[in-house]
């Protein structure tokens, strides 16, 4: 296997297919591409495999992965870790991609940000919903990284604590839920009445302690002082228009985040609401560029893990034939012996 440190600035790579994105389809687009014998190069801008999965919901439940019930966000991307590895990528991680040319005779030629250059047959890019960034809580001020957080990459600092969690969404929800059991109190607060998360989790967090509070900002967060130099220890509401405060030593911002496709949107890529449009071979309208998961965009696209390893698996056996014309689309079933 080759790791990130296997290609320096400048140094040129030949591979037979590249991939932009380690989060889960791009490491099952990984090992899928193993499977049929290709050389393959995996880039992402974390520094590490797992995509948003790893950087941002590791502990959270998964519930849609078919085999799995119920799987945490960390186990299943140890399991894609340890099958894409099977393929013995080359590993450019922390790094960006930043430009493209794709010819249907010469193929690809993909630049990274610090130089080093990816010649490639084929490109699959499963870069999810680009960067990310997340969107701010304006009473958060000093206290970020003090007492306000963004994510939840461990539940354990968060024992005994009263916790605040903001927003109405899935995360928000989440981490709700799986807080509860651990915190000594949890408190989601949100805007407005209606919520975007999961009926399900919705009536999880009802069922349980968390005090849900609607048509509620939160106005100031402050120490014990009610000031900002000491430890984090109250929150002030306006929860319909009256002021109420509540104790608090950790508040979790589940605003949502912004997500921008980057140097993506300047290679020419057809896109339709910050997606890319492929057809049903994963093909996009550039010559030897394939996508799949979130990232994509056709009728019917439904967002969910588990479509994005049928895709990866669609656009690996399509972009096979493109390596090799005398190749088939389908390769034979995994299951079976050479």
């Amino acid at each position: 296997m080759l790791s990130d440190d296997a290609a320096s600035d400048g140094e040129a790579i030949e591979v037979d297919l590249v991939i932009i994105g380690a989060g889960p389809t791009g490491l099952f687009a990984t090992y899928y591409a193993g499977f049929r014998g290709l050389r393959v190069a995996l880039v992402d801008s974390l520094p590490e495999l797992g995509g948003q999965i790893t950087a941002m919901y590791p502990e959270k439940a998964i519930l849609d992965v078919a085999g799995f019930p119920d799987v945490k966000g960390r186990d299943l991307v140890d399991g894609l870790v340890a099958q894409a590895l099977t393929a013995e990528p080359v590993q450019l991680l922390g790094r960006t991609a930043v430009g493209l040319t794709a010819d249907q005779e010469s193929g690809v030629r993909l630049t990274l940000d610090d130089g080093t250059i990816v010649a490639a047959a084929t490109l699959i890019i499963s870069a999810g919903i680009g960067k990310f960034s997340p969107r701010p809580l304006p009473a958060a001020g000093d206290w970020i990284g003090r007492g306000v957080e963004f994510f939840v990459p461990s539940f354990a600092p968060y024992a005994d604590k009263d916790v605040l969690i903001v927003g109405g969404g899935d995360s928000a929800f989440d981490w709700a839920h799986h807080l509860e059991p651990i915190a000594r109190s949890v408190t989601l607060v949100h805007r407005r009445d209606a919520f975007r998360a999961h009926e399900r989790t919705v009536e999880q967090v009802r069922n349980s302690s968390v005090r849900i509070v609607t048509k509620a900002e939160v106005s100031a967060l402050v120490d014990a002082d009610g000031a900002t130099a000491g430890p984090l220890a109250r929150a002030d509401l306006t929860v319909d228009g009256v002021q109420e405060s509540v104790p608090v030593q950790a508040v979790v911002a589940a605003l949502g985040f912004v997500a921008d496709l980057g140097p993506l949107q300047q290679w020419g890529l057809e896109t339709h609401r910050r997606h890319l449009v492929v057809d049903s071979a994963m093909r996009t309208n550039l010559p030897r560029v394939f996508a799949a998961g979130d990232i994509t965009d056709y009728d019917g696209k439904v967002r969910l893990i588990a479509v994005g390893f049928g895709e990866a698996a669609t656009a690996v056996n399509n972009a096979a034939v493109v390596i090799d014309p005398s190749a088939h689309v389908f390769p034979g079933h995994s299951s079976e012996g050479s």
